[in-house]
């Protein structure tokens, strides 16, 4: 083991700081949005961004920058990183945005002293990030959809990288303590014509990355594909590519251009459309709705995992012709700002899609557009091939390091697995208590992240069947973490999200003890931000009941609520919960009433329970068939969200 890491402490080094760049970035992109979220307006800490600007700061290194002040910002990197986690919400984004803008001079620095070098390989520098995204899946797979080294009793993994790496920083060999070659002097020339293009290709192999394949579970929210079946997929794909780079690098060191750029067109062609087909036409008729959710096809989505290894290609690709250049740090950094300006738009795009309607005049343009999000960084990545020279790689890589990619896609694979909920056969009682809760992206009512507080609430209510909304985390916004699979797989029950997160709906999901039948997911005519419903049914102990799962948009739209109550019509036994943003004594709540009970009145006529509760003014109702029987309601009033949650013991 000691051999391995002293031979190949560069790339264990660069899959580090590759990994610590995914989780600050995405930490500091939700923290962003987690202020926006709490006000539902633009938040003035989105000022923040600038610091993707920070490339600008190696226009002052006009001549080099030494290996002291290198060794500074690969420090704080690794600082912030383990520091950001401890903070709460405002820290949090602020110490992460620190550590981004960190990475973001760094990585230039990186490919200025590399190209620095007599032997300026690349191999290393990709491989490496080969390596973070192999265990970013990992970590997220570890951690039921939540990056496992982030939190809790897992941040120690993220502890022992940070130390590891350091030591490596002073103790490894000269191959990575670059220093310039006098026979090559620092040279301060401008940005040269293909550093543009080469840069921005960097910049979109990072941003797909990042918005995507380094969170397998974003990925299966899209389509509702088999979440296992994805894993896998990613394993083998960059299994086949570790395993090319160890037997034949020949072969992609030999990759025409045409070849090369089948395998783009191909790929960005395939990523698209796995988006666009499971975009929604939603009628601009009022009358066309309920509109139910068709399953649309998972096969571009397994066409893309099986190619995505042509990021790494040409991320390979795009830093050797960088190096090749020579270019003088103010070039360097004067093309990185730019590529921070484009990561800024794209990441603005990404989040546009959802919060569209809380974004004057730029906003509605993104509504139904989550596929541009996509398209876009997908042809930066592939076009700039056009104008980069190519420059010959040494692809190969060691059998030991080849061996230890496929042992994390084995690790990742097995997780998906062992990780997984396991539903206990039930044969259920006379009684089934329920429960809806919003639990606002996973944040407490003072804006801090509260998965496991969350969970502990529900957990402690022993619920049979949950219905939650504002459940959509699966998102950069949402710091790409599945929220309902961390419930489900911790509670071990089924579920069902819905609807899948390419409409940009509010979130919701149903989760039960037992077996979930028929689940369906449709929408309501909305002019403002998209709402959808889940119904199914669930039978327990010889009783099945009709479950509806719903979110109404701002104000409860009795638009919206009169497609509920279509689609409910004719049905029997029938639990209607959610957060409809309607009180009583409204129009919504008279007309939803004249067919369904308010189970808290039934509980409790007069509106006040016997701990003299009087939630008059509540927003989240559960609604029942007249045939149920009440055993018992509460609302559990607790800081976990912004919401309280209800409970009612029902029977039949």
């Amino acid at each position: 083991m000691k051999t391995f890491v002293a031979k190949h402490s560069e790339t264990i080094v660069y899959a580090v700081f590759f990994l610590f760049f995914l989780q600050l970035i995405a930490d500091f992109v939700e923290g962003i949005y987690a202020f926006g979220l709490l006000g539902t307006s633009i938040p003035p800490e989105i000022a923040s961004v600038v610091l993707l600007f920070s490339p600008l700061a190696l226009l002052a290194w006009r001549k080099g920058m030494g290996e002291r002040p290198f060794h500074i910002l690969s420090i704080l990197i690794l600082l912030t990183r383990l520091g950001e986690t401890m903070l709460d919400t405002r820290g949090r984004m602020l110490l992460a945005g620190v550590g981004v803008a960190a990475w973001l001079i760094w990585f230039p620095a990186l490919l200025w002293r590399l190209s620095r070098r007599e032997d300026a390989a690349t191999t290393p520098l990709t491989t490496g990030l080969i390596s973070a995204v192999a265990l970013s899946a990992l970590l997220r797979v570890l951690g039921h959809g939540s990056d496992l080294s982030m939190t809790g009793g897992g941040q120690l993994i993220g502890w022992l990288l940070a130390v590891a790496t350091a030591v490596l920083l002073f103790t490894q060999s000269p191959n990575y303590s670059i220093t310039p070659s006098p026979a090559h002097p620092t040279t301060q020339s401008s940005i040269h014509q293909s550093l543009i293009p080469s840069t921005l290709g960097l910049t979109s192999a990072l941003i797909l990355l990042y918005f995507a394949f380094a969170s397998p579970n974003v990925m299966a929210r899209w389509t509702g594909a088999s979440y296992p079946a994805i894993v896998i997929v990613m394993a083998l794909a960059l299994g086949g590519l570790a395993l090319l780079m160890a037997t034949r690098p020949h072969w992609l060191a030999n990759l025409s251009a045409g070849a090369l750029g089948a395998w783009n067109g191909l790929f960005v062609l395939s990523l698209t459309t796995a988006v666009f087909v499971q975009q929604v036409r939603f009628p601009a008729d009022p009358g066309g709705y309920p509109l139910y959710e068709t399953p649309a096809t998972t096969l571009p989505l397994y066409l893309a995992l099986l190619l995505f290894p042509v990021i790494f290609v040409d991320f390979g690709l795009y830093a050797r012709a960088v190096v090749a250049q020579r270019p003088s740090l103010p070039a360097l950094g004067g093309a990185f700002a730019l590529a921070g300006l484009f990561l800024l738009i794209m990441i603005f795009a990404h989040v546009f899609t959802t919060v569209y309607d809380y974004i004057p005049v730029v906003g509605p343009f993104f509504r139904d557009k989550f596929w541009l999000a996509y398209l876009v960084p997908g042809l930066g990545l592939a076009l700039p091939l056009a104008a980069v020279k190519r420059k010959r790689i040494a692809w190969r890589i060691s059998p030991a390091v080849a061996g230890g990619l496929g042992a994390i896609g084995l690790l990742a694979a097995a997780a998906v697995f062992v990780t997984a909920a396991r539903p206990a056969a039930r044969a259920g009682g006379t009684a089934v208590r329920v429960l809806t809760y919003n639990v606002q992206q996973g944040y407490s009512e003072d804006g801090s992240r509260n998965f496991a507080g969350q969970l502990d609430l529900i957990r402690s209510l022993d619920a049979d069947i949950i219905g939650l909304q504002e459940s959509d985390t699966n998102r950069i916004a949402g710091g790409n973490a599945d929220l309902v699979r961390f419930f489900a797989d911790a509670l071990d029950m089924v579920s069902y999200y819905g609807p899948n997160t390419v409409p940009g709906t509010f979130g919701i999901a149903l989760l039960s003890k037992y077996p979930i039948e028929n689940p369906r997911t449709f929408f309501m005519y909305s002019e403002g931000e998209q709402t959808a419903a889940i119904e199914a049914q669930v039978a327990i102990g010889g009783q099945t009941y009709s479950i509806f799962v719903t979110h109404l948009g701002n104000g409860g739209p009795i638009i919206q609520q009169e497609a509920i109550l279509e689609a409910a019509a004719g049905r029997e036994s029938i639990i209607l919960m959610g957060d409809f943003n309607f009180r009583p004594g409204g129009e919504q709540y008279a007309l939803t009433t004249a067919v369904f009970d308010d189970a808290w009145l039934r509980k409790w006529p007069d509106g006040v329970d016997d701990q003299g509760h009087d939630p008059a003014d509540r927003i989240d109702h559960i609604f029942i068939s007249p045939n149920i029987q009440v055993t018992d309601v509460e609302y559990i009033f607790s800081p976990a969200s912004d919401h309280p949650a209800e409970t009612a013991v029902l029977t039949k």
